[in-house]
């Protein structure tokens, strides 16, 4: 998802409106893709950016070619998607528990 994101930022790309567009889920009969599959993309988009930091950390540590500030780009990434996906949990949580204390 960040690639398609880079690739939108970069000078003589096709407009950011194609790029982002290829980024919607596919949707189902219903014409809407599910919830759920989108907190399941997010979160595996999450893990795969976690395990490219990691990658490039090791890469790094044993001198495999790995530039220190791809290393700390690659580190950053995942510490921003990390964050947002807490942030959303959070949020979800916090309507969960604002929709059990209501009185009906």
């Amino acid at each position: 998802m960040q690639n398609v994101l880079i690739q939108a930022m970069q000078p003589g790309a096709s407009t950011a409106a194609t790029m982002l567009s290829s980024l919607a889920p596919k949707a189902e009969a219903g014409g809407t893709p599910p919830f759920g599959n989108l907190l399941k993309d997010a979160i595996n988009n999450v893990q795969q950016l976690e395990a490219e930091a990691s990658q490039a950390t090791q890469g790094l540590m044993r001198g495999d070619g790995v530039d220190v500030h791809t290393a700390m780009i690659a580190t950053q990434k995942a510490d921003l998607s990390f964050e947002l996906a807490l942030s959303v949990r959070n949020k979800a949580v916090a309507a969960y528990q604002q929709v059990m204390g209501m009185q009906f």
